[in-house]
């Protein structure tokens, strides 16, 4: 079982490493092909990759941050992550027909 950490944020892979959060690799993009049963996907991604996460038997882990509109659009630093709250929530994300 493989724990990834999917980030093109350098900041954000600091954090999990000060958070000490395991990480068996750290991955600007995701591959869901890469995706085995009982791996955990950890990072924000979109909805429909977090899905293919979850139908793939893997667990999904959410960088949540509450960001206000100042900051969106740039790098973060670890300080200006936790001071928007930044903490990983579990999420079980399902593709619905229609």
């Amino acid at each position: 079982m493989t724990t990834y950490f999917v980030s093109r944020h350098p900041a954000a892979i600091d954090w999990a490493a000060e958070e000490g959060i395991h990480v068996d690799a750290f991955v600007e993009h995701l591959d869901p092909d890469d995706i085995r049963e009982g791996d955990t996907v950890i990072g924000s991604l979109p909805v429909n990759l977090a899905a293919q996460v979850c139908e793939r038997g893997a667990r999904y882990l959410h960088l949540s941050l509450e960001l206000p509109p100042e900051l969106r659009g740039r790098e973060l630093t670890v300080d200006e992550m936790r001071a928007c709250g930044a903490r990983i929530e579990a999420f079980r994300v399902t593709r619905e027909a229609g």
